[in-house]
């Protein structure tokens, strides 16, 4: 196992949309298995391929309290969202920062396991909301993209001010 790098924002990466997932084979595992590493080590609750310059349909995620619940979504879909909820987010690609953003309350998922089994389940609360935004990144999407462009650009200047400031370290 190894821990990845994670694109930070505005990396032009993470603006990419994630190609299916059509290979399950030992290098998926790894990437999977990686993946979950990175994200219990940063720590997080989720996060997509495309956090780690890996542009393919791919995301994990958990959000139990102990985390002991990983959940592996290969070329997630959802086929059904209701309800609204409002919530802080965050995210490993925007460290520091958390804003208000408004989700579907309760989504109905279709995706593959790692071992390209089909599962189908319903979330809702956290885990809808932690789902759905794993999901933007497959799309090139992050959720300061729900914000308004002035406290988009806030945050990015403070990022790129950020970044370089641990260059020069």
């Amino acid at each position: 196992m190894a821990l990845l790098k994670i694109l930070h924002f505005p990396d032009p990466k993470l603006r990419k949309v994630a190609k299916p997932v059509t290979e399950f084979d030992s290098h998926l595992k790894k990437l999977v298995s990686d993946m979950f590493e990175t994200m219990y080590e940063a720590p997080g609750i989720g996060l997509a391929a495309t956090q780690v310059d890996r542009h393919i349909r791919l995301l994990v995620m958990d959000v139990s309290e102990e985390g002991n619940q990983p959940l592996c979504l290969i070329n997630p879909e959802i086929l059904q969202a209701d309800g609204e909820e409002g919530s802080d987010e965050g995210c490993l690609s925007v460290p520091g920062f958390y804003e208000s953003v408004t989700r579907a309350e309760h989504v109905r998922i279709r995706a593959m396991g790692e071992d390209g089994e089909r599962i189908e389940f319903e979330a809702h609360g956290v885990e809808a909301v932690c789902i759905q935004h794993e999901m933007d990144h497959l799309q090139g999407k992050l959720f300061v993209d729900y914000l308004s462009t002035m406290k988009r650009d806030r945050i990015r200047k403070k990022l790129l001010k950020q970044q370089k400031q641990d260059a020069l370290n």
